[in-house]
């Protein structure tokens, strides 16, 4: 975990230091064109790009160091008074204030676009896989000892239990991931599972998040989850 730790840390600074030094090359093209050449609009608009350019290549904090840096740069060159960070005249605040304002929501807007695309993705992923692993099962025991490593797997979980008892069976059937797991603690998740043919509760997950993410659990992700589970139970066969 300490070493899972030190390279993300890396991973940011090493980020930032980019962000920095992108901004920076983006003002010595801009001081090499010519501030009269461009004026303040051009220039601001040009830094809008470098900071969109490194949110969405590094993400949220990269891009609010270049937001802040691009700031500092377009102040010290190109608002006069020039090569001083004292501004003076009200125009020149307005200016720089409205720049680092619409910096920050561009900076905001990417990064939520950004996650929302990441959440679908792993979405999709987790689905795909699911699918994958309970066309291969044959029988109502390898569903829920599958679905307990499955679940354990992909939301780091500390601790998932299954429980199920399809529709018209007397026969429970539970599994647990790990198998000697137990906590007093109140689940992260409840997810109950309901029939498709015969309408009515056949199980339930009990799953305790440990680090990992946790969708919610009236998410699009759990109700077409729950959908596929019980599909699966209803073709699959009570075990030998």
């Amino acid at each position: 975990m300490k070493k899972n730790g030190s390279s993300l840390s890396s991973e940011i600074i090493l980020q930032s230091a980019g962000s920095v030094l992108a901004t920076a090359a983006a003002t010595l093209i801009l001081f090499l064109i010519g501030r009269d050449a461009l004026g303040e609009t051009v220039i601001a608009l040009l830094y809008i790009l470098v900071v969109g350019w490194v949110t969405a290549s590094w993400g949220q904090w990269p891009g609010i160091i270049s937001a802040i840096v691009s700031a500092l740069c377009f102040d010290f060159f190109f608002i006069p008074p020039f090569y001083t960070f004292v501004i003076g005249e009200l125009e020149g605040w307005l200016v720089l204030v409205i720049y680092l304002i619409v910096a920050i929501l561009i900076v905001g807007r990417i990064q939520s676009g950004l996650s929302k695309a990441e959440a679908s993705e792993r979405d999709a992923i987790f689905m795909y896989e699911l699918s994958a692993v309970l066309a291969g099962l044959h029988t109502r025991e390898d569903i829920a000892n599958t679905l307990a490593k499955h679940l354990q797997r992909m939301f780091g979980a500390e601790l998932v239990e299954v429980s199920l008892q399809p529709s018209g069976q007397s026969q429970f059937i539970s599994a647990s991931v790990p198998s000697n797991g137990s906590t007093s603690t109140k689940p992260d998740l409840m997810l109950p599972i309901m029939g498709i043919s015969a309408p009515g509760l056949i199980g339930e997950i009990h799953l305790w998040r440990g680090h990992g993410w946790l969708p919610p659990e009236d998410g699009r992700l759990f109700r077409n989850f729950a959908t596929q589970v019980a599909l699966a139970l209803e073709r699959a066969q009570p075990g030998k």
